[in-house]
C-alpha cells in the first residue's frame, strides 16, 4: 500500500457517489460547474457543504487504519479506529481517531496503547465533476483552490492541539503514550516553530504529512528545524520512523518549581545507582509533587 495521493481522492468521490449526490460533494459555481473546492479568483456566490466533512472524516481514518495494517499484518499489534481509553479521558464523545494498541478491542487501558493518532487529513487537489458522464477531473493542486486543507488550516491544527493537551494533563497514564497528528499537506512556517516547541516539550511527539507530493510541480517542505513537522515519502520511512518511537521508553513530565526544589529533587534522584534508576527516581519524585 503506498501513501496518500491524488488516487486516493479520486477513490473518495467514487465511492462517496454510491451514498450521497454529488450536489453534496461539490460546490456549483454560477457557470454551472461542479468543483471540490472554489478555485483562485472565483467571486460569485458560495455555498456551504455539511456531509462532505463527516464523509473525508471518515474516509481518511479508514484509510490510515488500512495504511497501519498492512504495516503491522504479521506482528501482536492491532490498529483501532474510533478507540475508547475512558481513563484518560478518551471516552465515546471524543474518542481517539486511531490507535495501536496491544488489544484487540474498542475500549482500551492505557497500558494497552502503544500510539494514539488524531488524523487531520482532507481533499488537498481540486476537482470538478462532470455531470454529463458523471466522471470526476483533477483540476489543480491546492495552490489554485481557495481552500484549506489539512495542516494548511489553522483552526484544525490548534484542535488537535487542543485534544492532545487535554489527554497529556487528563491523567498520568497517559505520559508514557506517543501522540501524533497525522495530516496530507504541507505546516506553514508559523505552525512549524509551534510544533517543535510541542515535540521538544513532550506534549506532542510529531505533525506527519503522509502526502510526498501535494503538488503537482514543484516540492515542500520535508521537515522543520526540530523535526516536529516531518513529510513521510513512502511507506518504509513511516514503518522506520514508528519503530524509532516504540523503541524509546518516552516519559512525558511537566511542572513548575522553584530552583530550589528542583535541585532538592535532584538530589534525592542522584542517589540512585545508574541514570535510568536516576531518571525515573525524579520522574517519580515530581509526579508527587
Amino acid at each position: 500500500m503506498r501513501l496518500w495521493s491524488k488516487n486516493q481522492e479520486k477513490l473518495f468521490f467514487d465511492k462517496s457517489k454510491n451514498f450521497v449526490s454529488h450536489q453534496q460533494l461539490f460546490y456549483k459555481t454560477d457557470d454551472e460547474r461542479y468543483v471540490s473546492y472554489w478555485p483562485k479568483g472565483y467571486s460569485g456566490a458560495k455555498s456551504t457543504l455539511q456531509a462532505r466533512n463527516s464523509l473525508i472524516g471518515n474516509f481518511t481514518e479508514k484509510w490510515v487504519c488500512d495504511l497501519l495494517n498492512s504495516i503491522y499484518h504479521d506482528e501482536d499489534l492491532y490498529v483501532i479506529q474510533q478507540a475508547q481509553i475512558p481513563s484518560i479521558g478518551i471516552t465515546h464523545k471524543s474518542s481517539a481517531d486511531v490507535v495501536i494498541a496491544t488489544a484487540n478491542k474498542k475500549v482500551l487501558l492505557p497500558d494497552e496503547v502503544k500510539l494514539i493518532f488524531e488524523v487531520k487529513m482532507s481533499l488537498v487537489w481540486n476537482w470538478e465533476y462532470d455531470v454529463e458522464t458523471s466522471r470526476v477531473m483533477e483540476i489543480g493542486d491546492y495552490r489554485t483552490h481557495q481552500g484549506r486543507p489539512s495542516f494548511t488550516r489553522s483552526d484544525s491544527i490548534l484542535k488537535a492541539i487542543g485534544k492532545c493537551i487535554d489527554i497529556r494533563v487528563s491523567n498520568v497514564k497517559s505520559s508514557k503514550i506517543p501522540l501524533i497528528v497525522l495530516g496530507n499537506a504541507p505546516l506553514s512556517n508559523g505552525f512549524c516553530k509551534k510544533a517543535d516547541y510541542l515535540k521538544s516539550f513532550g506534549i506532542i511527539q510529531g505533525f506527519w504529512s503522509l502526502n510526498p507530493f501535494p503538488l503537482n510541480h514543484g516540492n515542500t517542505r520535508k521537515r522543520s528545524h526540530k523535526n516536529g513537522f516531518v513529510r513521510m515519502d513512502n511507506v518504509d520511512e513511516l514503518n522506520m520512523t514508528l519503530n524509532q518511537l516504540f523503541k524509546q521508553d518516552l516519559n512525558f513530565f511537566s511542572g513548575m518549581e522553584n530552583p530550589e526544589k528542583l535541585g532538592q529533587l535532584i538530589e534525592i534522584a542522584d542517589r540512585e545507582e545508574n541514570h535510568e534508576n536516576k531518571g525515573l527516581k525524579f520522574l517519580n519524585l515530581l509526579k508527587r509533587n
